[in-house]
Parts: C-alpha cells; sequence; structure tokens
C-alpha cells in the first residue's frame, strides 16, 4: 500500500481519537464514558503490541508458550472482588495516584521508597514504551512494502511519537490534581480497545475459514512441518514450573504494571465497576487468544522455507492474499494496541517523575520558602514529562536498536515491575511490613533481576563467547546468570523471576521483623490492612500529635486549591466532624485531611514534608500509637454499635409512625363504622316504630294499608337481622369460634344460586350479567358460605354498575390446584392504593355513585375471612375498565397453601 494513502489513514485514525478525548471530557459523568464496560475495556491495555504481534510470533517459534502470560489475570481476575477494591479504597480515601504513591504512603510517606519505586517502573517501561513504536515502524514498512530510513525526517515513527507525546500531553494532564479522573483518556484506550480485539478477530476468522478450511484443516497442514509436536506439547515438570513462574509474573503485572494501576484504580470511578470487569475482562482475553494459533499455524504453514518475521504473520497473510483493506485494518489494531500502551503508561511514569522525583528532591524548597511554584508550573512540569519519555523511547528505539522481540522485552519489563510485589500486597495484608523492608527488598531484588536478566540481555543471550554467561561472574559456575546456584531447568525469564522473588521476599521479611518501623509507619499499615474499618472517617485513624494552627495550614492549601476550594473543602471538613471554624488549633484529623488534598497534587511524601513545614510534630512512641489504635478500634466499635442503635431507633420510630397513622385511620373508620351501624340500626327500628304506632293508634286502618305495614315491619326486622349477622360473622371468624363444612361442589352452579336473589335488581338497573365458563368446575368449599361471598360481590357490583349499559362478567377458570373467579364490572372501579384496604373492616368506598357511602364496610371483610378459612385467597387488581375482585378455591380436600 502507498505509504501517502497510510499516512493520510493514520492522521484520520489519531484525529477520531483526539475527538472522542475531546467529547469525553466533555460529557463528563455522561453514561456513555463512566460505566463499567469502558472501564473494563480501559483495562484491556494490558494487551499492547505484545499480545497483537508478539503472541502470534512465540506461537509460530514455541507453541503454546504464550498462553502463561493471559492465564494468570484470567485466574486472578476473581481476586478483584477483595484485592481490587481494597487498593481501590485506599487510593481513593487518600487521594493517592500513582504506585509510587501507594507504596511510599504506606510505609510512612517515604519520599526515597518513592523515588526507588519510580525509578524501577521507569527502568522497565521505558524500554517497552519504544518496543511499541518499534512495532509501529516495522509493521507500516511491511504494511507499505518500503525500507526502513536511517534519517529522522523520513521515519513515519517520528510523527507519530510526537502526535502521541501530544495528544498524552494535553488530555493527560488536564487536572493538576493527578488522582482526578482523565475520562478522555479512558474512552478513547476503551474505543482502541474495541477496535484491537474486532480486528484481531476479524484477520483470525479469515486466516481460518477462509484461507484454510477451519480449525482442523490448520492442524492437519501443520502436523506436517518439523518440530510440530516438539512445539506443542507443555513438556514434563520443569515446563510445569516454567509456566508456573510465568503466570505468578503475569499475575503480578495486572496489579504493577503502571498502567494497569492507572486504568483499574486512579481511572476507577465507582468499585461496583469492578463486578463487571471480573468477568468482561477474562473473555475478552479469551477472546483475543481464540486465534493467536490458527493465525501462528497458518503462517508457518504459508511461510514454510521463507525468512519473514513470525510476530507479523497478521499482516503478511491477508498481504500474500493481496487484501489491502483488511491489511490496513489489522495494521490499524496493533497501532491502537501499541499506542493505548505508550499513552497511559506515559502519562502514569510521567506523575511518578513529578510527584516522587522532580518535587520531593527538587522544587520542594521553594515550596516551603513560598517561592514563585503554582499549580501551573505542577501541570508544565507534568507535560513535559509525558513528552519527553514519548521522545526519549523513540530515541531509544532509534539509537539503540533494540533487537529483541516484543515478547522477550515484555517479559524483562514485567520481571523488573515484579520486584515492587512483596512490598506491594505486604501493604495490603501484613501489618509488620516496614520502610526498610520494602526498601532493601526492592533493592536486592532489582540487584538480582539486573545480574540475572538485563547484563545477560544487554551483552546477548546468545553471544557464546561471553565468559559471564558461559562461566559465570569471575568464573564461578554456581554464579551463571542463568543457572544461578545451579538451577539450570528454568528459562531465562523464569529463572529470573525466581531468584530475584525468593532474594526479595526473603529481605523483606527478615528487615521488617529485624527493625520495627516508626509511629507513621504503624498508623498507615493499621489504616491499609483494615482500610473497611476506616472507610469512612479515615482522618479519625490518623495518629499525630503536636501543634498545629488552621491558619498556617489554610494558607499552604490556598497555594494549590485556589482560595475559593480551600474554603469548600474547610467547610466540608467542618460539617464532616462537627468542628468549629472559629477555633485556631487544628487536630491530627485536620492535618491528614490537608495532606490528601495536597497529595493528588504534588504526590504523599511532598504532601507530609510540605505540611510538616507549617506544624511543629512531637514524636510519638510506638507503645503510644498501639495504644492510640487500639483506642480508635474501640471508637470504631462504640460508633459502629451506635450507628446500628440510631438505625433501629430511627426503623422502631418509623414502625411507630406508621402504626400510628395505621391506628389513626382506623380509628376513623372505626367512627364511621359506628355511624353508618348507627343509621342502619336507626333505619329499620325507626320505620318498624313507625309503623307499630299507627297500627296500635288506628284501629279503623284499612285491610290492605295495615297488611303493607306488617309487610314493612318485617322487611326491616331482616334487615335488622342481616347487619347483627354480619356483626356477629365477623367476631366469630376473628375469634375461631366460626366453622365452615366443606365439600365437592359445582362453583358454576353455586355461582348461578347466588345470582338467582339478585335478579330483581339486577332488571332494575338493567344490568346484564355474563358467565364465562364450563357447564361444571367442580371445587372443595362450604356452599352456604360461598353463596355469601357471591352475593356480597355480585351485590357490590350491582351497586357501583352505572345506571345504563351496566355489565357485569363472571369468568371461572382453572389454574394448577385451584379454581379462579373473576367478578369484573364497568363501574367507576377502585383506587390502586385501595386494593389492600378495601378488605379491612370498617372500610368503605368512597369512589360510589352516590354522596354518602352505602353499606356497613363488613361486606368484603367477611369475604377476606370465609376464603381464608378455605385456604383460598382474595384481592383485587388492576382493570381497564370498572372493578375486578378475584378469590380462589381449592379444587381438592388436601391442598395447603
Amino acid at each position: 500500500m502507498n505509504s501517502i494513502a497510510l499516512l493520510i489513514i493514520l492522521s484520520g485514525y489519531l484525529a477520531v481519537l483526539f475527538y472522542i478525548a475531546h467529547w469525553a471530557e466533555k460529557k463528563g459523568n455522561s453514561k456513555w464514558t463512566n460505566n463499567p464496560y469502558v472501564y473494563t475495556l480501559s483495562l484491556a491495555v494490558y494487551c499492547t503490541a505484545w499480545t497483537y504481534y508478539g503472541s502470534i510470533g512465540v506461537a509460530a517459534d514455541s507453541g503454546l508458550s504464550y498462553l502463561p502470560i493471559y492465564l494468570g489475570p484470567i485466574i486472578i481476575a476473581p481476586s478483584w472482588i477483595l484485592i481490587l477494591r481494597k487498593i481501590i479504597r485506599i487510593s481513593r480515601v487518600n487521594k493517592i495516584s500513582s504506585i509510587a504513591d501507594f507504596i511510599s504512603l504506606r510505609y510512612g510517606n517515604s519520599r526515597f521508597l518513592g523515588a526507588i519505586v519510580t525509578v524501577i517502573c521507569l527502568t522497565g517501561i521505558i524500554p517497552y514504551i519504544s518496543l511499541q513504536l518499534k512495532a509501529i515502524s516495522e509493521t507500516f514498512h511491511v504494511v507499505t512494502k518500503t525500507a526502513t530510513s536511517s534519517l529522522i525526517l523520513n521515519d513515519t515513527t517520528t510523527y507519530v511519537a510526537v502526535a502521541l507525546a501530544l495528544f498524552a500531553s494535553y488530555y493527560g494532564t488536564r487536572y493538576v490534581d493527578a488522582s482526578e479522573k482523565r475520562k478522555g483518556i479512558v474512552t478513547a484506550v476503551a474505543m482502541e480497545s474495541v477496535l484491537k480485539l474486532v480486528f484481531f478477530v476479524i484477520i483470525g476468522v479469515y486466516v481460518t475459514f477462509f484461507v484454510f478450511d477451519g480449525f482442523d484443516d490448520i492442524y492437519q497442514k501443520a502436523s506436517l512441518l518439523d518440530h510440530f509436536k516438539e512445539k506443542n506439547t507443555i513438556g514434563g515438570l520443569p515446563q510445569a514450573i516454567n509456566w508456573f513462574l510465568l503466570c505468578v509474573l503475569s499475575m503480578f503485572a495486572i496489579f504493577l504494571l503502571p498502567r494497569q494501576f492507572q486504568v483499574s484504580v486512579i481511572e476507577n470511578n465507582r468499585e461496583n465497576h469492578i463486578n463487571t470487569a471480573v468477568w468482561l475482562f477474562p473473555l475478552y482475553l479469551l477472546l483475543f487468544n481464540i486465534f493467536v494459533y490458527p493465525i501462528a499455524w497458518g503462517g508457518n504453514i504459508l511461510f514454510d522455507g521463507k525468512n519473514v518475521n513470525s510476530d507479523t504473520y497478521s499482516l503478511l497473510i491477508p498481504q500474500l492474499f493481496d487484501e489491502k483493506t483488511l491489511t490496513v485494518m489489522v495494521f490499524l489494531g496493533g497501532f491502537s494496541a501499541a499506542i493505548s500502551m505508550i499513552v497511559v503508561s506515559s502519562i502514569g511514569l510521567s506523575t511518578m517523575i513529578t510527584n516522587n522525583i522532580l518535587i520531593p528532591y527538587n522544587l520542594l524548597g521553594k515550596l516551603k520558602s513560598e517561592d514563585s511554584v503554582s499549580s501551573k508550573s505542577i501541570l508544565n512540569s507534568r507535560k513535559i514529562g509525558i513528552f519527553s519519555l514519548i521522545i526519549l523511547s523513540y530515541f531509544i528505539y532509534r539509537f539503540f536498536g533494540l533487537d529483541y522481540n516484543l515478547v522477550s522485552i515484555g517479559l524483562v519489563a514485567f520481571v523488573i515491575i515484579s520486584q515492587l510485589a512483596p512490598a506491594f500486597f505486604g501493604a495490603l495484608f501484613w501489618r509488620r511490613g516496614s520502610r526498610l523492608g520494602a526498601v532493601y527488598s526492592i533493592l536486592v531484588g532489582f540487584a538480582i533481576c539486573i545480574y540475572t536478566l538485563l547484563i545477560p540481555y544487554a551483552i546477548g543471550i546468545s553471544n557464546s563467547s561471553s565468559n559471564f554467561i558461559s562461566e559465570g561472574f569471575m568464573g564461578f559456575h554456581l554464579l551463571k546468570p542463568f543457572q544461578l546456584f545451579g538451577l539450570d531447568y528454568l528459562q531465562p525469564v523464569p529463572h529470573a523471576l525466581f531468584w530475584s522473588l525468593l532474594f526479595n521476599s526473603v529481605t523483606y521479611f527478615a528487615v521488617s521483623v529485624s527493625f520495627k518501623g516508626n509511629y507513621r509507619e504503624r498508623n498507615y499499615a493499621e489504616m491499609f490492612v483494615d482500610i473497611n474499618k476506616y472507610i469512612t472517617n479515615h482522618e479519625d485513624a490518623f495518629i499525630w500529635k503536636g501543634t498545629a494552627y488552621r491558619n498556617d495550614i489554610e494558607k499552604v492549601l490556598i497555594r494549590f486549591l485556589g482560595e475559593e476550594r480551600t474554603k469548600r473543602a474547610m467547610n466540608i471538613f467542618n460539617v464532616k466532624y462537627n468542628v468549629d471554624k472559629n477555633i485556631e488549633l487544628a487536630d491530627a484529623r485536620l492535618i491528614k485531611f490537608a495532606e490528601n488534598l495536597l497529595t493528588g497534587h504534588i504526590g504523599t511524601a511532598s504532601a507530609r514534608i510540605l505540611i510538616s513545614s507549617v506544624v511543629k510534630e512531637e514524636k510519638i512512641t510506638l507503645p503510644e500509637v498501639l495504644k492510640i489504635l487500639e483506642e480508635s478500634k474501640e471508637n470504631i466499635i462504640i460508633n459502629k454499635k451506635l450507628t446500628e442503635t440510631s438505625n433501629e431507633l430511627k426503623e422502631i420510630t418509623a414502625k411507630l409512625q406508621n402504626a400510628n397513622a395505621s391506628l389513626m385511620i382506623k380509628d376513623k373508620q372505626k367512627d364511621e363504622f359506628l355511624d353508618t351501624v348507627t343509621h342502619e340500626l336507626r333505619t329499620p327500628i325507626t320505620a318498624i316504630r313507625a309503623a307499630s304506632e299507627i297500627l296500635h293508634d288506628d284501629d279503623e286502618i284499612p285491610e290492605e294499608l295495615k297488611k303493607q305495614f306488617l309487610q314493612n315491619i318485617i322487611s326491616e326486622s331482616d334487615r335488622l337481622n342481616r347487619l347483627i349477622d354480619k356483626i356477629l360473622d365477623l367476631e366469630k371468624f376473628e375469634t375461631g369460634k366460626q366453622t365452615i363444612n366443606p365439600s365437592k361442589n359445582n362453583l358454576v352452579a353455586t355461582v348461578e344460586k347466588s345470582i338467582e336473589p339478585l335478579q330483581q335488581l339486577i332488571r332494575n338497573k338493567s344490568i346484564t350479567i355474563h358467565i364465562e365458563s364450563k357447564d361444571k368446575i367442580n371445587a372443595y368449599y362450604d356452599e352456604d358460605r360461598i353463596v355469601q361471598v357471591v352475593t356480597n360481590l355480585l351485590s357490590n357490583a350491582i351497586k357501583f354498575c352505572p345506571d345504563s349499559e351496566g355489565l357485569i362478567t363472571i369468568q371461572i377458570i382453572e389454574k394448577d390446584n385451584f379454581i379462579h373467579t373473576f367478578v369484573h364490572d364497568n363501574g367507576k372501579g377502585i383506587n390502586p392504593n385501595d386494593f389492600e384496604a378495601i378488605f379491612e373492616k370498617f372500610y368503605q368506598s368512597t369512589n360510589q355513585n352516590i354522596k354518602k357511602p352505602v353499606g356497613s364496610g363488613l361486606g368484603l371483610a367477611i369475604c377476606k375471612q370465609i376464603i381464608d378459612h378455605h385456604k383460598g385467597k382474595i384481592w383485587a387488581q388492576p382493570s381497564i375498565k370498572g372493578a375486578c375482585i378475584v378469590f380462589t378455591l381449592p379444587k381438592n380436600k388436601n391442598i395447603e397453601l
């Protein structure tokens, strides 16, 4: 492909990246930029050009050896729920901005330790950034079929490096507080992760199913090649140990690589995003590795006997078949994998350089003396740092060649970074770990790493003329760098990892046990190990003794935060801890609060030194620290219990308030009920008395009129009797005195029987009744009682139907072991808020067709008691028009709820 055309495509791609980053920054907390999927995809910055190209080269040259680097993260991912969540919490409450800050803070804000961690990271990562640039350059020339130019200005990678340096330095330093979230960078990296996976899967599918006829076809043809069997066996115990150590190496890398710490911890917006990452990230790695093997051995088949770089098979195969578009897509995927690593790594390293080397060892004097070191100058130093790191990496690639492949340099970087593991994980789980233990362990481990790996790589692994490699230091065979102390069955990288971590770990534990840390180390050890106890009010756990004034601390904060932000921060502190703003003296909580505010700007060590310069601290003995910590624990437990008791009291108060409100409603319903019952009782009694008086006082009353009065007396007496029966029925049901006599009956016949006495009322209102059911549906119930239920429901339906075109539908259906009966009318319906209340005593609907509620308010309450005694249920359900009451009855005698 033409170089100019590919450059135009690359320029367009970089422009899209700039746009996405700019859009994400403007969107802020949009769901498109702040979600668990963007977070998880940003973690895929782990998959660099090493994954995209190097894994194919390893698979082609040595079979399955590429797998351990991906198995480690997949195995360790479930532990993120506990370990990564703990790291995120510690980092969030302490405003940590890098792994160097994290380790130095745990060991007493050690400036020296922070600098050592920074140097270790720089040593491991800068050459690896150079390899990413080399990968971009080489693959560009593969795609364009051009030769590498010795002139810098003719090298495409020069312009790519400059563009990336500008992009990272601009979007990576948007905030002076390095612990702030860089949504633009994270969103751009997430998009690149999608593209590199999609393009890799596309080339995998193409090679597997279009160039070849599936996985079996590749396997059959590859098995005919020389050394296929030897390359594709795991081997015996020595090889298994090599695999195990490589898995351990990659487990450490997923936590400790600066780029991984940056995206997984610093850029984490919400802890619950981890819940998605624990399954989606391993799935991402699995998808990426499905087609590594087919592409690698497909390339071996197609280029058998040809001198080509196996790392570039994913480009050479589509190029062989003149698939230009596919070739460019694959190139863009590899380009994405490389630049995402370069950008994120350079941001993390720049923050470490500024906060752990430049400020503590250079600018701190100016900060103390109130010279002109502003937030802007700190931002500019980070911009320069990012730009310089990328350009430095470019010059290393240009002038030192880096003859090793992607995987070998990547593994070396992993081994160097893994020297932080004992100090890092000890910080999380071991209170006794000390600053001296961390410092000496890292230095010893790094020294072993230099001896067993870096020096041999610098000399050249295959350099047979080197006595150092072949015979050992000064001719001592036990000191051979690749067979240290006679251990001769490990490969160079696992060998270096084993010895360096062994000496590293032993030194860490031995020194930590032998030399106790100072009070601040022990203080932070407690806060790190038991972060869940101190997550809410972590300033309470900070131990400090001395004299400090709020005004002095505020002056320091104003220099970095500005007057308005400082004022707002102090107000938050005052409210959080109920502190009077007029108090002049500062306590330990304010010291810690101020250090946290400065940490994101200048790093943990510099923040401590700067705050210490304006306060007078007194030394505290270790026994005092332990006593204070014990008191702090007790206070936390007491506060927790008080909080729990307070919450319980709140719940009880809420329940009492609800109960009181319910009682008031019940009392109101009772009053309404008594008023209604009094009215209901008075009406028939008044009618009976009036008719009786007329019959008593007038002997000459006509016979016909006398019969009418006597009939009124009888009907009103019946009405009075029914009301009394209802009250007595309800009382019997509630006290358990009422019994039912269920038997097997035809429910359809029972419903028809219930309708018959109501026919006159139905005709009076011109209501249509429709029954939807089979002719016979048997259920197990007391027929008299169910007649009472149906009659009550129908009476209510009749009462609430409109004066014209009234419709009542009764539907009876079988569902499982119960018969469901639906009584539906087309009246005004029931308020959904009253669906449960209508079955309570004294309740009367206010949604009736007449002004005053009609009835005693006992009908549905009695219905509920009857249905409950039948082991059924009764409820109101939503209806498009009118009301719908449903009740269930068991089909058989032995049905239980």
